[in-house]
């Protein structure tokens, strides 16, 4: 797996990380020498206690954000344990999926939902420096995708692509019931570019991509002779992660948690935000029965549809923000360029950069991306 990560980023011209990406999807928390904001005609102030605001009247209007020096405020992050508190389970096609809701008694009811939708080897708990800030203008549900977090992770499931947008897609219709924005992360981007690409008018609102996954895998193939080159290279690692002794060996080594510090560190551009939470939070799953299964199904799986196929056939507003410092997706590899070139070709996608972020802008830089995201946010809602 190691041979894979690295062949990868030779390709995209960037030093390897030290171990598969199928786990990195996970950090902790910055914290919060933030500002202040108004949201619907109050000014909010931070308080140790995250639902605990002292609140003044203003003149800003309703759903309108004013934020001070142009700073956005992010909310203390959700312990660990709270998020575990607060999920609830889905019964999905005879699977249970694990997800959360999260309201805020100062979100806009009339705003739309949002979708977190996180990356390879992570889970609700991925997005634990959001949920609260998000929290304030809408209603925010999280979800892990079958196969990760506290979700099932049944033995001999062929997990693709596909797959994983149906999940998305089923608890839109079933769950949230209401027009939805889907963010996500990494390779949860590419599930909600699936899903928003066959969604109906009535289920996706709009969209936000996080350092968008060219595929499930490796082997996503795009336009660039490079990799094309390696696709033998790549089908041979398939071959080795197929036999038990091999896959279980690597995968005991990944799970451990100096590994997967290191792999975490190669990925961050925030090194202060890989602590012992983070690690805790991307082992704690893959100790469960199953873990090792949908490990190497989705290593060795199909890559999925390709995003540069699919952001054509799409039509809602999307935002794109991107980490500069990501060496699985670079910006100036084949999938970074084509979607840095979007917002000059498409009216309805915008782009912002991150700099000095990795490939998990949420939860690397969290107030970096809140700056670009909720204003966002708040135009597509008054635009509705």
């Amino acid at each position: 797996m190691a041979v894979a990560v690295k062949a990868t980023a030779i390709l995209q011209r960037q030093p390897p990380p030290p171990l598969p990406l199928m786990l990195t999807q996970r950090p902790p928390v910055d914290l919060l020498n933030f500002r202040r904001k108004f949201i619907g005609g109050r000014l909010i102030h931070l308080s140790t206690n995250t639902n605990s605001f002292a609140c003044r009247g203003t003149s800003a209007s309703a759903g309108e954000i004013i934020t001070d020096n142009d700073q956005v405020l992010t909310i203390a992050p959700l312990e660990v344990n709270k998020v575990k508190e607060l999920c609830s389970k889905w019964e999905w096609r005879g699977y249970t999926i694990n997800y959360l809701k999260y309201e805020s008694q100062n979100a806009q009811t009339s705003n739309a939902p949002l979708l977190l939708v996180h990356g390879f080897g992570a889970s609700v708990a991925h997005w634990r420096r959001n949920i609260p800030t998000l929290a304030q203008t809408s209603t925010v549900y999280a979800i892990d995708l079958l196969g990760f977090g506290a979700s099932d992770k049944p033995f001999g499931f062929a997990y693709t692509m596909e797959a994983w947008a149906q999940l998305i897609l089923d608890f839109l219709e079933e769950i949230v019931q209401k027009p939805t924005v889907l963010i996500g992360n990494s390779v949860g981007s590419l599930a909600c570019v699936i899903a928003a690409a066959d969604a109906q008018n009535s289920l996706v609102k709009g969209l936000v991509l996080l350092n968008c996954s060219g595929g499930m895998n490796n082997k996503a193939i795009v336009d660039d002779w490079r990799i094309k080159l390696l696709f033998p290279l790549l089908l041979f690692i398939d071959f080795l992660l197929k036999q038990k002794g091999i896959a279980s060996f690597i995968f005991e080594r990944v799970r451990q948690r100096e590994s997967l510090r290191n792999i975490l560190l190669s990925v961050y551009g925030n090194k202060d935000s890989v602590d012992e939470d983070l690690v805790q939070i991307i082992r704690e799953p893959a100790l469960d029965e199953g873990a090792l299964d949908a490990f190497v199904s989705i290593v060795t799986g199909p890559p999925g549809p390709n995003p540069v196929k699919l952001m054509p056939t799409i039509k809602l507003p999307v935002l794109i923000l991107w980490g500069d410092e990501d060496p699985f997706t670079p910006l100036d590899g084949p999938v970074g360029k084509y979607f840095s070139s979007l917002p000059s070709t498409v009216p309805n996608i915008s782009l912002s950069v991150l700099q000095g972020v990795g490939h998990c802008p949420h939860d690397d830089r969290p107030e970096l991306v809140h700056e670009k995201l909720v204003p966002w946010l708040t135009t597509l809602s008054s635009s509705s």
